[in-house]
Protein backbone atom coordinates (compact mmCIF):
# COMPACT_ATOMS: atom_id res chain seq x y z
CA UNK A 1 0.00 0.00 0.00
CA UNK A 2 1.58 3.31 -1.18
CA UNK A 3 0.89 6.20 1.82
CA UNK A 4 -1.38 7.98 0.12
CA UNK A 5 -4.20 4.64 0.26
CA UNK A 6 -2.57 4.50 3.58
CA UNK A 7 -4.00 7.99 4.33
CA UNK A 8 -7.35 7.22 2.43
CA UNK A 9 -7.88 4.27 5.06
CA UNK A 10 -7.10 6.26 7.77
CA UNK A 11 -9.71 9.27 7.19
CA UNK A 12 -12.44 6.25 6.15
CA UNK A 13 -11.70 5.05 9.78
CA UNK A 14 -11.84 8.49 11.44
CA UNK A 15 -15.44 9.18 9.77
CA UNK A 16 -16.63 5.62 10.12
CA UNK A 17 -20.39 5.75 11.94
CA UNK A 18 -20.12 4.07 15.55
CA UNK A 19 -20.64 0.41 15.59
CA UNK A 20 -24.33 -0.13 16.58
CA UNK A 21 -24.36 -1.98 20.41
CA UNK A 22 -25.55 -5.00 19.96
CA UNK A 23 -25.26 -8.30 21.57
CA UNK A 24 -22.53 -9.51 19.31
CA UNK A 25 -20.22 -6.24 20.17
CA UNK A 26 -21.38 -6.96 23.84
CA UNK A 27 -19.79 -9.94 23.22
CA UNK A 28 -16.44 -8.99 21.56
CA UNK A 29 -16.07 -6.27 24.37
CA UNK A 30 -16.44 -9.10 26.71
CA UNK A 31 -13.96 -11.22 24.55
CA UNK A 32 -11.72 -8.35 24.53
CA UNK A 33 -12.10 -7.58 28.45
CA UNK A 34 -10.87 -11.57 29.03
CA UNK A 35 -7.51 -11.53 27.07
CA UNK A 36 -7.24 -8.00 29.04
CA UNK A 37 -7.38 -9.28 31.91
CA UNK A 38 -5.48 -12.53 31.28
CA UNK A 39 -2.43 -9.77 30.47
CA UNK A 40 -3.12 -7.62 33.34
CA UNK A 41 -4.98 -9.47 36.12
CA UNK A 42 -2.92 -10.38 38.98
CA UNK A 43 -0.90 -13.64 38.99
CA UNK A 44 0.03 -13.95 42.68
CA UNK A 45 -3.11 -13.17 45.05
CA UNK A 46 -1.42 -12.61 48.88
CA UNK A 47 -3.17 -13.62 51.50
CA UNK A 48 -3.32 -10.19 52.95
CA UNK A 49 -5.06 -8.81 50.15
CA UNK A 50 -8.08 -10.84 50.97
CA UNK A 51 -10.52 -10.31 53.73
CA UNK A 52 -11.08 -13.33 56.28
CA UNK A 53 -14.86 -13.38 57.37
CA UNK A 54 -17.51 -14.74 59.56
CA UNK A 55 -20.34 -16.27 57.42
CA UNK A 56 -23.20 -18.43 58.00
CA UNK A 57 -20.82 -21.64 57.14
CA UNK A 58 -17.89 -20.59 59.05
CA UNK A 59 -14.66 -18.19 59.04
CA UNK A 60 -13.93 -17.87 55.30
CA UNK A 61 -11.33 -15.98 53.10
CA UNK A 62 -12.20 -15.78 49.66
CA UNK A 63 -9.05 -16.02 46.91
CA UNK A 64 -10.48 -16.25 43.57
CA UNK A 65 -14.44 -15.56 43.26
CA UNK A 66 -15.98 -13.97 40.02
CA UNK A 67 -18.80 -11.83 41.83
CA UNK A 68 -16.27 -9.89 44.38
CA UNK A 69 -13.22 -10.19 42.49
CA UNK A 70 -13.85 -9.22 38.60
CA UNK A 71 -9.76 -8.30 38.09
CA UNK A 72 -9.00 -11.61 38.23
CA UNK A 73 -7.78 -13.74 35.42
CA UNK A 74 -9.14 -17.34 36.07
CA UNK A 75 -13.12 -16.40 36.41
CA UNK A 76 -13.95 -19.76 36.30
CA UNK A 77 -13.10 -20.78 39.41
CA UNK A 78 -13.98 -20.33 42.88
CA UNK A 79 -10.83 -20.95 45.64
CA UNK A 80 -11.45 -20.18 49.29
CA UNK A 81 -10.03 -21.07 52.47
CA UNK A 82 -12.07 -21.93 55.51
CA UNK A 83 -10.89 -21.99 59.13
CA UNK A 84 -12.99 -24.01 61.53
CA UNK A 85 -12.52 -23.84 65.45
CA UNK A 86 -15.22 -25.96 66.43
CA UNK A 87 -17.24 -27.21 63.62
CA UNK A 88 -19.08 -25.21 60.73
CA UNK A 89 -22.36 -24.73 59.51
CA UNK A 90 -23.88 -27.61 57.44
CA UNK A 91 -25.32 -26.85 54.26
CA UNK A 92 -26.38 -28.86 50.85
CA UNK A 93 -25.72 -28.53 47.27
CA UNK A 94 -24.59 -30.37 43.88
CA UNK A 95 -21.02 -30.93 45.76
CA UNK A 96 -17.97 -31.33 42.80
CA UNK A 97 -15.84 -29.38 44.68
CA UNK A 98 -12.67 -30.57 46.51
CA UNK A 99 -11.15 -29.63 49.75
CA UNK A 100 -7.24 -29.92 50.39
CA UNK A 101 -6.54 -29.62 54.66
CA UNK A 102 -3.51 -27.17 55.31
CA UNK A 103 -3.46 -27.31 58.95
CA UNK A 104 -5.48 -29.99 61.92
CA UNK A 105 -7.32 -32.67 61.80
CA UNK A 106 -11.18 -33.50 62.16
CA UNK A 107 -14.09 -35.19 59.93
CA UNK A 108 -16.62 -33.98 57.68
CA UNK A 109 -20.01 -35.52 57.85
CA UNK A 110 -20.97 -36.68 54.12
CA UNK A 111 -24.91 -37.50 53.93
CA UNK A 112 -24.63 -38.71 57.56
CA UNK A 113 -20.90 -40.54 57.19
CA UNK A 114 -18.19 -39.37 59.12
CA UNK A 115 -15.49 -39.42 57.14
CA UNK A 116 -11.85 -38.33 59.06
CA UNK A 117 -9.20 -36.27 57.63
CA UNK A 118 -5.99 -34.17 58.61
CA UNK A 119 -3.30 -32.45 57.06
CA UNK A 120 -2.68 -33.04 53.72
CA UNK A 121 -5.60 -34.98 52.99
CA UNK A 122 -7.62 -34.11 49.77
CA UNK A 123 -11.62 -34.28 50.47
CA UNK A 124 -13.76 -35.04 47.56
CA UNK A 125 -17.31 -34.20 47.79
CA UNK A 126 -19.32 -36.09 44.86
CA UNK A 127 -21.91 -35.07 42.27
CA UNK A 128 -25.15 -36.20 43.04
CA UNK A 129 -28.60 -35.33 42.26
CA UNK A 130 -30.54 -33.74 45.15
CA UNK A 131 -27.41 -32.67 46.53
CA UNK A 132 -24.81 -33.08 49.13
CA UNK A 133 -25.08 -32.64 52.97
CA UNK A 134 -22.06 -32.00 54.67
CA UNK A 135 -20.68 -30.80 57.62
CA UNK A 136 -16.91 -30.17 58.72
CA UNK A 137 -15.67 -30.67 62.26
CA UNK A 138 -12.55 -29.64 64.21
CA UNK A 139 -10.72 -32.22 66.55
CA UNK A 140 -8.24 -29.83 67.63
CA UNK A 141 -8.71 -27.38 70.31
CA UNK A 142 -10.92 -24.28 68.95
CA UNK A 143 -7.63 -22.26 69.45
CA UNK A 144 -5.61 -24.08 66.82
CA UNK A 145 -8.47 -24.35 63.87
CA UNK A 146 -8.33 -26.55 61.16
CA UNK A 147 -7.88 -25.28 57.97
CA UNK A 148 -8.53 -26.29 54.52
CA UNK A 149 -8.70 -24.33 51.12
CA UNK A 150 -11.52 -25.25 48.66
CA UNK A 151 -11.66 -25.21 44.73
CA UNK A 152 -14.29 -25.39 43.01
CA UNK A 153 -14.71 -25.18 39.18
CA UNK A 154 -17.59 -22.69 38.64
CA UNK A 155 -18.64 -23.95 35.15
CA UNK A 156 -19.85 -27.52 36.70
CA UNK A 157 -21.86 -25.81 39.10
CA UNK A 158 -23.45 -23.65 36.23
CA UNK A 159 -24.15 -26.77 34.38
CA UNK A 160 -25.81 -28.28 37.38
CA UNK A 161 -27.80 -25.23 37.90
CA UNK A 162 -26.13 -26.10 41.74
CA UNK A 163 -28.27 -24.72 44.39
CA UNK A 164 -27.14 -24.14 48.16
CA UNK A 165 -29.11 -24.61 51.05
CA UNK A 166 -27.90 -23.72 54.36
CA UNK A 167 -29.39 -25.91 57.14
CA UNK A 168 -27.53 -25.04 60.21
CA UNK A 169 -25.00 -22.13 60.62
CA UNK A 170 -21.44 -22.16 62.41
CA UNK A 171 -21.96 -21.64 66.05
CA UNK A 172 -19.29 -18.63 65.69
CA UNK A 173 -21.77 -16.47 63.48
CA UNK A 174 -23.47 -13.87 64.98
CA UNK A 175 -26.62 -12.37 63.63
Amino acid sequence: MCSSDLEQERVRERERPPIQDNVYERNMRQRKEFVERNKSGPIVIKRGDRKLFQARQGKLLYYLCPNNYPDTPLQHWRVFIQEIRTNSGKHRHAGGLLIYVLEGHGYTVVDGVRLDWEKGDLVQLPLKVGGVEHQHFNLGPPDKPAIWIAIICMPIHEYLASDMEQIENSPDYRE
